[in-house]
């Protein structure tokens, strides 16, 4: 409303809904610029003419509030807002609209998405990758399915076969051994899937195989306020009055204590009754017959029932288990186990030294920590063995032509209680966010590259610090694999340890003012405290080989399976993959690091180093072109001697540049940190 001249302490400012504001910008700086009427609800970012966070919140507000559309482009990235309902816009019919059509020419979709995909895969026979990524509670998991959805519609073969129902059948049962309800989420994915479709030389769906990567074992025993445990369990407990299911002696789900703790077990909208009957159809439509779920859900009711055998306190250092006790022997009954020896060994422990065997009591915590420790391996072997059999009767006879992966992994989570669960999401994110960032920026710097325009690469943000302060040598997570092997380690030792290698010496860590027993994080997402009580023991996932032993003999043969010294890995790893890893990986000192919990967070480098070998960052590094080389060469010609600069394009040739780091070199070449997962590597 009235011009601004530098040295003014305020802006005169008009709002759209006609009040006006005076603006303080003394010392602050003067706000972002807004975007032209004719540009706001762009259906593309990219297409504005300021690119901030306001501008592209406000589009994306317009866009949803006022036309109720819940997609928008950023170039190639697909931004979807959860409307928290169904919309009428996944049927067959829109389907087929999108078949066939370029990613700009209709509205946004995630049908566009997979179109592209598809398209590219059948057009240059190359395979790709579908990442969907957000916080928790943003839509992943449906996105995910309808990505799916697309690809069985349009690629439906002649056959009787129905493999495209079969692979999408795969969800409605891992939802439910899989999902469970979150303060953030009634639908929350408690693990991540990354899901290979495989197509014939016609692009028709053959098959498909699921890779699942950790499962939050903890909810099995334990759920914060208003949250519950896996949907399964409450499907079973909704179906105990049907005829075949009384011989599990179930109940309604407030009478389990694994069942219970969240307060809540219904939730608003959902008929768990009607959902075991889905679950029930699905196994059935993949093949798996009545006895396999039988043995499913004997195992399921088994775990609902350990976690209501009682601990009495036998003075200040013993427990015991009562031979009566109901829910013991319905334990004992389901798997084929001999109560007395269960009984004694839940509150009881082997030691073992080179002289002699110690048999030691445990007390009621101890014992109902190793209680909780054998429902949750239970689990985790149940879930596997599913999985496992799901792939198999996903599994194809003919030769594979290309694939499309789909990666459906648990978001970015803050809570108002922080543990070892959401650090270990929250790291996974911060890989995957990694990954993105390089996927975006080399993407788009190829077609720079492509046309000869003259640029500069791009320092874009980079979270490798935080990556490192988690998983490099003498980071979170080595420190705490050590404290795992002190016998005397606790919580408190990791942490006092955590504040001396890095408070004031990381910009990353953080001690929280008000506590001494929690650290925080600086995310790429977000601030984010964590209560250090329980890493330790989540970590190391401890249970007492005698119970493993009484299993392994037990009579119920899927039971004694699970436990079987050398069982067959659950959907392995292609051996023909061969990605160099993103970083050094720090070989462990002993066998004993292994086993933790901790070592398997690092092995989510596999999921993106999939994604690096079928996305076009490889295809990136397969076509530097001479043109570009010579352009290197031409940058650094007025040097000598080392160091040097080499270019490795592991595929067409491997050149050495000698390298001055005078001022204008590195002023032109700037090599961003992030790039040590690229082309471009300083020697």
């Amino acid at each position: 409303t009235k011009n601004y001249r530098t040295g003014d302490h305020v802006l005169h400012l008009l709002l759209e809904d006609g009040t006006e504001l005076n603006y303080p910008v003394d010392p602050a700086p003067l706000p972002p610029l807004r975007n032209p009427d004719i540009l706001v609800g762009e259906n593309d970012l990219t297409a504005l003419s300021y690119l901030h966070e306001p501008a592209v919140l406000h589009n994306l507000k317009v866009r949803f509030v006022e036309s109720k559309l819940i997609y928008t482009y950023s170039g190639i990235i697909l931004v979807a807002m959860n409307p928290y309902k169904q919309l009428p816009i996944y049927g067959d019919a829109i389907i087929h609209a999108y078949s066939g059509q370029n990613m700009g020419d209709m509205d946004p979709h995630i049908f566009a998405v997979a179109e592209e995909a598809y398209k590219q895969m059948a057009r240059n026979n190359r395979n790709q990758s579908v990442i969907v990524s957000g916080e928790s509670g943003a839509g992943k998991t449906v996105s995910a399915r309808y990505a799916m959805r697309y690809f069985a519609t349009v690629s439906k073969s002649n056959s009787n076969a129905h493999v495209e129902d079969k692979v999408l059948a795969s969800n409605p049962i891992t939802e439910a051994v899989g999902n469970a309800k979150t303060t953030r989420n009634d639908n929350s994915s408690r693990f991540g899937k990354y899901t290979e479709i495989s197509f014939d030389q016609r692009h028709q769906i053959i098959g498909a195989n699921m890779r699942t990567y950790l499962l939050e074992k903890s909810r099995v025993v334990f759920q914060s306020e208003n949250e519950r445990n896996y949907h399964i369990f409450y499907q079973l407990c909704a179906s105990a009055l049907q005829p075949e299911f009384k011989h599990l002696k179930l109940g309604h789900a407030e009478e389990f204590n694994y069942t219970r703790m969240g307060g809540n077990t219904v939730i608003e909208g959902v008929d768990d009754r009607v959902d075991m009957m889905e679950t029930q159809k699905t196994f059935t439509l993949l093949g798996l017959k009545e006895d396999f779920q039988m043995d499913v859900f004997k195992i399921l009711a088994a775990i609902l029932h350990l976690g209501n055998v009682q601990m009495t306190a036998v003075g200040d250092e013993k427990s015991s288990v009562s031979l009566e006790d109901k829910h013991l022997n319905i334990f004992c009954e389901l798997l084929d186990l001999d109560n007395d020896k269960v009984a004694q060994w839940l509150c009881h422990r082997k030691i073992i030294t080179a002289s002699e065997t110690v048999i030691k009591p445990m007390t009621k915590l101890q014992a109902l920590n190793a209680r909780d420790a054998l429902a949750k391996k239970i689990y985790s072997h149940l879930f596997d063995f599913i999985v496992e059999r799901i792939n198999k009767a996903l599994h194809f006879s003919g030769k594979q032509h290309t694939f499309i992966g789909v990666l459906d992994i648990y978001g970015f989570e803050t809570f108002d209680v922080n543990s070892f669960e959401q650090f270990c999401i929250n790291y996974a994110n911060e890989k995957l966010q990694q990954q993105f960032n390089l996927h975006v920026f080399k993407l788009e710097q190829e077609e720079y590259m492509k046309e000869d325009i003259p640029w500069t690469l791009i320092d874009f943000y980079d979270n490798q610090p935080v990556i490192d302060l988690i998983e490099a040598k003498m980071g979170i997570l080595e420190l705490l694999d050590e404290e795992c092997l002190l016998p005397q380690g606790t919580d408190e030792n990791w942490l006092q340890k955590l504040y001396n290698n890095y408070i004031n010496k990381n910009p990353f860590f953080q001690k929280p003012k008000m506590s001494n027993t929690s650290f925080i994080i600086q995310h790429f997402a977000d601030k984010v405290e964590y209560k250090s009580e329980g890493f330790l023991e989540k970590n190391r996932d401890t249970v007492y080989e005698v119970l493993i032993d009484i299993l392994r003999n037990s009579k119920f043969h899927l039971c004694a399976d699970f436990f079987q010294d050398h069982p067959v890995p659950i959907s392995p790893f292609r051996s023909t993959i061969t990605v160099k890893s993103a970083k050094t990986v720090v070989k462990p000192p002993n066998k004993q690091f292994r086993t933790t919990v901790g070592s398997k967070v690092l092995s989510l480098a596999q999921i993106v180093k999939i994604l690096n070998s079928y996305t076009p960052i490889d295809d990136f590094e397969k076509r530097v072109s001479p043109s570009f080389v010579r352009k290197v060469q031409a940058m650094l010609n007025n040097r000598e001697d080392i160091p040097q600069l080499m270019l490795d394009t592991k595929y067409l040739f491997q050149v050495t540049f000698p390298y001055t780091p005078s001022p204008h070199a590195l002023e032109i070449i700037q090599i961003p940190s992030s790039f040590k997962l690229g082309f471009l590597t300083r020697v």
